[in-house]
Order: structure tokens, then sequence, then C-alpha cells
């Protein structure tokens, strides 16, 4: 019986050393189990701190459209539309630019031509119906400054002379002839007058008729090329075709700024032409009434 309890007890003794070892080796592996778990935790909390957080989908949404807008805004300026334009655009431009001008200067030219002449027109007239007589009227027109109405004048009394050197002025047989002669005279220097007022008309009027057809040109030119970029990139953008459309636009702008100072000044210059040449008339009728009467008084 001692001998039994004896092994026991040294099975005992035996025994626990084995447990203890068990017990540190489960210990071991729990503690290296959570180590590798804080590991990855610090880890997965590293990696949410230096990442930022994903967008939703409203923002993302927003941030596509924000950028599509700000692709969309393109600052193109009128220069820069010239300049991107094609080549036969171009001359379109510059036709219609040079026509611009033209028409300009001489809407400039003809305002100050048309008020001058009118203006020297009103006062010879005026100082020539004081005149009694042709000798009278000479003398007193002699310092009025040049005109068409002078011009007139002095062809019309050179023809006078002519005639009185000739022993016809008081002849009555001859009467006729030279108030024929005389009122020819007068109306060729009239006419060389109204055509020199109605200078470079021809040209005004072909540029408020035509200007208008090659910005009509020109905008057709734009809008083909439109539908030319529409084919090419398969798309029917506006920021394809803006372009093109804005260039044809302009086109025809530029065409009625040409046409239309054309058409005003070729009114204004049709216009004056017609009143001095109402005046020229009048003031010729006004001088072979004057020479008839000349002629009754002398017999």
């Amino acid at each position: 019986m001692f001998a039994l309890l004896q092994a026991a007890g040294a099975a005992d003794t035996a025994a626990t050393p084995a447990a203890d070892a068990t017990v540190a080796a489960a210990a071991e592996t729990t503690n290296a189990v959570v180590e590798s778990v804080n590991a990855v935790a610090d880890a997965a909390a590293t990696a949410a701190t230096a990442a930022p957080a994903a967008p939703s989908a409203a923002e993302a949404a927003a941030a596509a459209a924000e950028a599509a807008k700000n692709a969309g805004q393109q600052n193109i300026t009128l220069m820069d539309m010239i300049a991107a334009s094609p080549f036969v655009s171009k001359v379109v431009l510059v036709i219609l630019l040079l026509c611009a001008v033209y028409a300009i200067a001489l809407m400039f030219e003809k305002i100050i031509v048309m008020r001058g002449n009118k203006k020297r027109t009103v006062e010879f007239v005026a100082a020539y119906k004081k005149a009694k007589s042709p000798e009278e009227a000479a003398q007193a027109l002699a310092k009025q400054p040049d005109g068409f109405a002078k011009k007139m004048f002095a062809a019309g009394y050179g023809e006078l002379q002519k005639a009185k050197e000739a022993g016809l002025y008081n002849n009555r047989d001859a009467r006729g002839d030279l108030l024929e002669r005389i009122r020819a005279a007068m109306t060729a220097e009239q006419n060389k007058g109204i055509e020199e007022l109605g200078s470079n008309m021809t040209f005004l009027a072909s540029i408020g008729s035509n200007a208008p057809f090659i910005g009509l040109f020109g905008t057709v030119w734009g809008i083909m090329n439109s539908f030319i970029a529409i084919a090419n990139t398969q798309t029917t953008s506006l920021a394809v075709v803006a372009p093109g459309i804005a260039e044809a636009l302009f086109a025809t702008a530029a065409g009625l700024v040409a046409a239309i100072p054309a058409v005003l000044i070729y009114n204004f210059s049709a216009k004056q032409t017609g009143t001095i040449g109402g005046y020229l008339e009048d003031f010729e009728a006004d001088f072979i009434s004057l020479v008839t009467r000349d002629m009754d008084k002398q017999g």
C-alpha cells in the first residue's frame, strides 16, 4: 500500500512539469495571435488615415458635370476666329473690309464735295440775279469762286461775245441760232459738272448691291465647313459646329457693314446731284432770259 502511494506521488510529480509546459506554450501562441491581430488593425488604421474618403455618387456626378463645363468653356476672340478661318473665308473678309473702308471714305468725300458745290452754286446764282445785263453780270461774277455755275456762265458769255464780234448779236434772224449755241455751250458745262459730281457712283452702287451676296457666299462656306466638321467627328456637339456657324454669321455681318454705308452715300449723292443739277438748269434758263431781254433793249 505504501508502495502504491509512493508511485502515485511520483506520477503526479512527473505530470506537473508537463502540464506547466503545455500551458506556457498555449499562452505564447495566444500572445502571438493577439500581436498579429493588433498589427493588422494598426495597418488598417494607418491606411484609412493616409487614403482620403471615397466620394459619394452625387459628388462624383457633380465633379463630372463641372469638368465637362470647364472643358466646353473656350475663350475664343474675334481675331482668333478670323485667324482660324479657312483661306476662302479670309479672302471674302478682306474683300468686304476693303469695300467697307472705300465706301466710308467716299461717304466723307461726297458730303464735303456736295455741300461745297451746293453752297457755291447758290451764292453764285444769288449774285447773278442782281445784274441787269450780261456785261454787268460778267463784272459782278468775276470775283466769285470757281464752280459749275461760273463755268456755265463763262461758256454762255463766250458765245455771246463771239456773236457780238461777228455782228450777229442784234440780228433778229440769227437770234434763234445764237440762243441755241449759248444753250448748248452752257449745257455742255453743266453735263461736265454733273458727271464730276457723280464720280464713283457706279462703284458705290456695285458695293451696295453685291456686298451682301459676297457675305452670303462666306456664310454658305462657313456652314459647309460646320457640316464637314460634324461628319469628321461623328458628333453634333455645339462645340464642334459653333466656330463654323460664328464664322458664317461674321461674314454676313461684314457684307452688311460694307453695303449699308455704300447705299446710304449713294442715295445722298444722287439726291444732292439732282438738287445741284436743278439749280444749274434754272441758272441756264435765267441767263437765256437775260440775253433775250438785253437783245430786245438793243433792238
